[in-house]
């Protein structure tokens, strides 16, 4: 894990202010590819954390035993609404 990135919340607003950085277009060319860089690093964190949480949901049914979220949770679903 890299020790620069505190937390998820941190991570995804780090990125929010990349995309918006590079959106402007005023970044030099290496200024871009640095800031693309963390961005993926970021992502990847983003990502990781998003698995680690999807692994560990669990609904307890009403007879107390715990089994897997349904599919629709963990996103093999389209969101209904």
């Amino acid at each position: 894990m890299d020790a620069s990135i505190k937390d998820f919340e941190a991570a995804i607003a780090e990125l929010e202010t990349i995309v918006k950085k590079l959106e402007d277009g005023d970044a030099t060319l290496e200024q871009s590819l640095a800031l693309y860089e963390r961005g993926v690093q970021l992502s990847r964190f983003c990502h990781s954390r998003l698995e680690e949480a999807e692994r560990r949901i669990e609904i307890l049914t009403e007879r107390g035993e715990l089994r897997p979220a349904p599919a629709s949770l963990a996103g093999d679903e389209p969101e209904r609404r």
